[in-house]
C-alpha cells in the first residue's frame, strides 16, 4: 500500500513586510490599485503543496510518492526530498519549463499577498496514475492537491474510474475555478479538505449546500486556523480538535500542508479522525514557528511531550507506537 501525493512542486520566495497591508489600501480606490511594499527580508525556500506534504510524511517515517511536474532545475530539490524518504521516481521533468515559483509577502498581522508562476506544473496533465500504482502498489489514498487544473481533473477522473480512494484538496485553485470545475474535483472524494474560507467558496461556486457537499464526499475536513479543525460527515457526529499552542508565530506558509501530512499519516496507521486531526495540528505548529515550509526538524521526545501537553496521555498512547520510524 502507498500514498500518492499529487500537486504543485515549487520554490518559495518569502518576504516580510513590517506593517499591515490594510493601512495602505483605500477601499473605494481598489479598482485603481497600485501599491508597493518595502520588505525587510527575503527567504528562498523549497515549497509546493505536494512536496510540502511529502516532506511531512517522510519526517513521520512514511515513504510517500510525489506526483507532479518540474523543470530540469529540480535536481538539488530532488536530492533533498529523497533524503527525507520521499519517492521522486514518478516526478515528470519538463524539457522546456522551469519549476514553479511561489512569491509571497506576509505582514505583521499574518495577512499575505502572493503570486504563483506555474511553469512546468502545466505538464502534470501528462501524468497517468496507473503506471505509478503498478510500480509502488495499490494506494491507501491519492491526494489530489492544487496543480494544473487539467491535471487535477485527469487524476480525479482516473481515481473514480479505477476505484482509488482520493482526497480532494483543491485549495488555491478554488479562487480560479468555476463551479463546474470544483464540482468535478470533489464529487466522490473519500475526504475533502479545505479551510473555512474555502468551504464557503465551495458552496458559493458550486451552488451546493453544505449537506449537498456531504452527500458527495465521505468526510469534510475544515481547518480553522488558530481555532483548530472541524470534521464533518453525514454518518458521524461533528468532531472538533483544538490547535496546538505555538511557541512563537513566525510565518504561516505551509501550515495547511503539514496538517494534511499528519492527518494522512494517522489514517494510514489506522487511527480515527480525531487522532488524525490531532497529529495534523501538532505537525502544523512546527511550520508556523519558523520561516519556510520544510525547515522544521522534529525531536521525538519533544514531539511526544507537545502531543501529551495538547491532547493528553490517551492521544500519546494511540499515536506514539506508530512513531517507530520517526525521522529526526
Amino acid at each position: 500500500m502507498s500514498l500518492l501525493i499529487t500537486g504543485s512542486i515549487a520554490t518559495d520566495h518569502l518576504m516580510s513586510f513590517p506593517g499591515q497591508f490594510s493601512d495602505s489600501l483605500v477601499v473605494d480606490q481598489l479598482d485603481k490599485l497600485s501599491v508597493s511594499f518595502l520588505v525587510e527580508d527575503l527567504e528562498v525556500r523549497r515549497g509546493g503543496c505536494a512536496a510540502n506534504i511529502c516532506f511531512g510524511l517522510g519526517n513521520l517515517g512514511l515513504r510517500p510518492v510525489l506526483v507532479g511536474a518540474v523543470g530540469e532545475d529540480f535536481a538539488e530539490y530532488r536530492s533533498w526530498l529523497e533524503r527525507h524518504l520521499v519517492d521522486c521516481d514518478s516526478v515528470h521533468v519538463s524539457e522546456t519549463r522551469h519549476t514553479a515559483r511561489f512569491v509571497c509577502t506576509t505582514d505583521t498581522a499574518m495577512a499575505q499577498i502572493a503570486s504563483f508562476y506555474a511553469g512546468a506544473m502545466s505538464e502534470s496533465r501528462e501524468i497517468e496514475l496507473k503506471p505509478i500504482v503498478d510500480r509502488v502498489g495499490a494506494p491507501d489514498y491519492v491526494l489530489i492537491g492544487p496543480d494544473d487544473p487539467a491535471g487535477m481533473l485527469r487524476h480525479t477522473e482516473e481515481c473514480r474510474q479505477r476505484g482509488y480512494q482520493f482526497v480532494a484538496d483543491p485549495s488555491q485553485q478554488l479562487a480560479f475555478g468555476d463551479g463546474d470545475l470544483i464540482r468535478q474535483l470533489i464529487d466522490g472524494a473519500h475526504i475533502l479538505v479545505s479551510n473555512e474560507y474555502e468551504a464557503s467558496m465551495i458552496t458559493q461556486k458550486t451552488g451546493w449546500t453544505r449537506d449537498d457537499v456531504l452527500d458527495r464526499v465521505g468526510t469534510w475536513v475544515i481547518t480553522l486556523g488558530a481555532q483548530g479543525v472541524a470534521i464533518e460527515s453525514r454518518k458521524a457526529d461533528r468532531i472538533t480538535v483544538a490547535a496546538v499552542p505555538e511557541i512563537r508565530k513566525v510565518e504561516p506558509t505551509g501550515v495547511g500542508d503539514a496538517f494534511r501530512a499528519g492527518f494522512l499519516a494517522a489514517l494510514t496507521w489506522g487511527l480515527d479522525h480525531e487522532r488524525a486531526a490531532q497529529l495534523g495540528c501538532l505537525l502544523a505548529v512546527y511550520v508556523v514557528e519558523q520561516v519556510g515550509t520544510q525547515e522544521y526538524v522534529l525531536s521525538r521526545a519533544e514531539f511526544v511531550r507537545r502531543l501529551e501537553s495538547a491532547y493528553g496521555p490517551d492521544a500519546v498512547a494511540d499515536i506514539e507506537p506508530h512513531l517507530a520510524t520517526f525521522r529526526p
